[in-house]
């Protein structure tokens, strides 16, 4: 099976990757990334030369480029991470999500449409549980929860799933969507609030927290997510949705918590010095308060059940970014941003 992996040099596609390319020698792998501000090559260094591996230089906003990718390599499946991601970003500057969530999604979709044979191409479209906007105290998101975005990064989501459903229904395309709770773990860029805590607890430096840190969220580990979505793949029926959660609802003040416990214990440091570092900050607009996914149609369909706790995946997480200092130095750094555009500058 040829696999065309869009963002793969992000977080959760890196992740994804790094799981998938050894342990399936008989598919072969193309990831096609921007190479933006938080996609980094250095996570990919431990297959970047296995033989069933492949990397291009691709801005799927660009359909020739898209076109043209396609047409070398014909893929069986295309697994969508590609976008951009962080919430604030999107409030401060949305024009970059419309770019890339929903013109780039239309231009995958426009190339899977042209280029499939029959039923062969399979459309696996991985997108976030915020687009059901906010819940109240009680209550989960199921796959018929009403669309409800708050921010444009949610909204451009939200339209990129849209549009994946109506290529399925008007054109016949195979597709399936995952929306998952949030991620963590390994290579995860420190805008995200998991990295940036504990990174900064390592640090001594201020733990912020949005208003009074009663967000909800519920926290999914990132190869858990991995193995859902091949779930999907594999045993997921076409057309449908799956929601991926980590049963794992916690206040973000909670996780903060847990993450100086952790920090503490894993890297020899006082916990109640390190609580004395969080900050409470203005919340950001449109935040939505609770989110928390029911994933038992993925559980009762395919056999899909997390199996990292917050206590396990948390630790384990720290454990990443204690035992990778140089990856987090080049990250904060920008050495990296430099060294991508020396060796893929022009690609």
């Amino acid at each position: 099976m040829r696999v065309l992996v869009t963002g793969g040099a992000g977080f959760i596609g890196s992740n994804f990757l790094n799981l998938s390319v050894p342990a399936r020698p008989q598919d072969t792998f193309l990831n096609v990334d921007a190479l933006t501000y938080a996609a980094n090559l250095k996570n990919l260094e431990a297959i970047e030369r296995a033989p069933n591996y492949s990397f291009e230089r691709v801005d799927i906003a660009d359909s020739a480029q898209v076109d043209q990718c396609f047409a070398g390599f014909e893929p069986d499946l295309v697994v969508h991470f590609a976008a951009e991601s962080h919430v604030d970003r999107s409030i401060v500057a949305p024009d970059s999500f419309i770019r890339s969530n929903i013109i780039g999604t239309f231009n995958l979709l426009q190339a899977a449409r042209a280029r499939r044979t029959k039923s062969e191409l399979l459309f696996l479209h991985v997108s976030t549980d915020e687009v059901f906007g906010s819940l109240g105290s009680e209550g989960f998101f199921t796959e018929t929860t009403a669309y409800d975005p708050s921010s444009p990064y949610s909204a451009s989501k939200a339209s990129s799933d849209h549009l994946v459903r109506a290529y399925n229904r008007t054109y016949g395309l195979p597709t399936k969507i995952t929306n998952c709770s949030n991620n963590y773990g390994p290579y995860q860029f420190p805008e995200k609030l998991i990295p940036l805590m504990i990174l900064n607890a390592l640090s001594d430096k201020p733990l912020p927290v949005y208003g009074e840190g009663t967000n909800v969220r519920d926290w999914l580990y990132v190869a858990d997510h991995c193995s859902a979505i091949w779930t999907v793949i594999e045993k997921g029926r076409v057309g449908s949705t799956y929601n991926v959660g980590g049963n794992n609802e916690m206040k973000n003040i909670d996780v903060v918590h847990q993450l100086c416990r952790l920090v503490a214990e894993e890297a020899g440091k006082n916990e109640a010095d390190l609580l004395e570092l969080i900050t409470y900050v203005k919340d950001r607009p449109g935040h939505d308060q609770r989110y928390a996914i029911d994933a038992s149609k993925l559980k009762a369909e395919c056999g899909w059940e997390p199996t990292e706790t917050p206590d396990t995946g948390f630790r384990k997480t720290v454990r990443w970014y204690l035992d990778n200092p140089d990856w987090v130095e080049s990250v904060r750094s920008g050495d990296y941003l430099r060294w991508m555009e020396q060796n893929y500058g022009g690609r």
